[in-house]
């Protein structure tokens, strides 16, 4: 691992620490391996779709979004197109 490495403390409940130490082991890497490796993924996943959404801002076309949900035309919905009944209704 290239760089200064820290040190922190991390409370976690009781629970979360067994499952851990679970998926650690079951990985064959220990538990500091795997939050490393999650905390990366996570930072890349956020990072990723921040980019993403950036790159995009500012290139919509509200009256054009408009103009397709408000246009005529189009065939009627077709038997069995219905969406399903809520399960409060089941």
């Amino acid at each position: 691992m290239a760089g200064k490495l820290t040190k922190f403390s991390v409370r976690l409940p009781a629970s979360l620490k067994d499952a851990l130490d679970r998926l650690a082991a079951t990985d064959g890497i220990t538990v500091n391996q795997f939050l490393v490796a999650a905390a990366a993924e996570k930072l890349s996943a956020m990072q990723t779709a921040e980019a993403f959404f950036a790159e995009r801002r500012g290139r919509g076309d509200k009256e054009a979004t408009l103009r397709f949900l408000t246009r005529a035309g189009g065939e009627q919905p077709q038997r069995g197109d219905e969406l399903p009944a809520p399960e409060s209704e089941r």
